[in-house]
């Protein structure tokens, strides 16, 4: 049903016009697809559609303005050239206010109709080829299979095709800055122009004052904890932002906050006018362990960089240490993950998200008390690696089961703890 084997969708009750209007459509060397039922006429449009729409306004199933607004819900950027020989001013204006590229009076001109639908042709495919690339590089850049992560993906293509203000928010670490970056990027016309972070206490302490923003002409920029700059500071910014809105300055601004900024607002930190102006986009970005399909394949991602950078043969992963990642909490998010796969690359295996740390009255310690310390914590280790199973975890130490139960015994280590629940 979804056939895109054409670029021109004509819609129209009138058969004859149909017939015209593709003959005409041939002659110009494009694929063209005449639907007489308007009703179904949707059924032929996906987002990614390289084509272009022309309609009647006068069908007696649904009305031109209506079927208008069905094309503009599944992608708003789709042409669409509204053809009626009834038309008068308002309902051009309407017409155009619904998203129609173009207002055509019957009876047409046939070689301003093909030189129309040629121009929007070239620019719906340039549209598209753009996202297409885009798609592609958001993929690589945000990896991982969850639904979550798929709806940021959908977020950043949108928002980068737009130059609106945008606010990106989630706990610190999970990915917040790569999703500002991303959509600078992947935004039309800035490969050239600036991107800058600033944090809102520079802004604050005096370091950056909102008269230097002023100065600013196009590009990013990233802000930081919002929240802590002072009331009178933040209103000083909001009118900033009006300011470039009515001179049309191309700068987009991408507020970045640890929590959600209504709590924010409830809490009177944060001014509602200015997260009015700046929430154009809104981007929530969920803490790792909100989205545990993510984990494994972001692991062996990192674990891969790791060993490529330090020259390292990629190492076996056991799925029951890839079924403990999955269920940590992740207090570090993607960046505690990180670390744990680098520190596995060079045979570290950390499990527990806790650091030995000595003091320096434990470092003089006797070294028989350091070796037991240490080796409880690699018993500790090889059975949480293998959920409490005591046979395997002897396998993974390389010693007999009896001999390590006797460690086991000597350290007071219960396998029970260990087993997953």
């Amino acid at each position: 049903m979804q056939n895109h084997n054409f670029s021109v969708l004509l819609v129209d009750d009138d058969q004859d016009v149909l017939d015209s209007y593709k003959h005409l459509m041939d002659i110009a060397g494009f694929t063209a697809k005449p639907i007489s039922d308007p009703t179904i006429a949707c059924q032929h449009i996906t987002p990614d559609w390289p084509g272009v729409v022309l309609l009647d306004m006068y069908m007696p199933q649904i009305h031109g303005l209506e079927l208008l607004e069905h094309i503009k819900q599944i992608d708003e950027r789709i042409p669409v050239v509204v053809i009626t020989g009834h038309g008068d001013i308002p309902m051009a204006v309407d017409a155009v206010k619904k998203g129609a590229c173009e207002f055509v009076e019957k009876p047409i001109n046939p070689a301003q109709l093909i030189e129309m639908v040629k121009n929007h042709l070239n620019e719906r495919s340039a549209f598209i080829e753009q996202k297409r690339a885009m798609t592609a590089t958001i993929d690589k850049s945000m990896i991982g299979p969850s639904a979550q992560l798929e709806q940021i993906r959908h977020c950043v293509s949108q928002f980068a095709l737009l130059n609106n203000h945008v606010v990106v928010w989630g706990e610190t670490g999970s990915g917040r800055h790569l999703v500002a970056q991303l959509i600078h990027d992947m935004t039309q016309g800035t490969s050239h122009d600036s991107y800058r972070v600033i944090n809102a206490e520079a802004i604050q302490d005096g370091e950056l004052s909102i008269a230097d923003l002023e100065a600013l002409t196009s590009g990013t920029v990233v802000i930081d904890r919002l929240e802590r700059l002072s009331e009178p500071v933040q209103r000083e910014l909001a009118q900033l932002l009006i300011t470039w809105e009515r001179s049309q300055v191309s700068i987009r601004v991408v507020a970045v906050f640890n929590q959600e900024p209504s709590e924010l607002i409830a809490e009177e930190l944060l001014v509602p006018e200015l997260y009015y102006l700046l929430s154009q986009g809104v981007i929530e970005v969920p803490g790792l362990k909100q989205r545990p399909d993510d984990v494994a394949v972001l692991f062996h991602h990192f674990l891969k960089l790791s060993c490529k950078k330090l020259g390292r043969t990629l190492p076996k992963v056991e799925s029951h240490y890839l079924a403990v990642l999955r269920a940590h909490s992740w207090p570090g998010n993607v960046r505690e993950l990180r670390n744990v796969a680098e520190l596995y690359a060079v045979g570290i295996v950390k499990l527990t998200g806790k650091e030995k740390l000595y003091t320096q009255e434990e470092t003089l310690l006797p070294l028989d008390d350091l070796v037991d310390d240490y080796e409880k914590e690699v018993i500790e280790d090889a059975l949480f690696l293998h959920s409490g199973r005591v046979a395997d975890a002897a396998n993974y130490l390389q010693v007999p089961r009896k001999k390590l139960y006797l460690r086991m015994k000597k350290h007071g280590i219960d396998k029970e703890s260990f087993k997953c629940r």
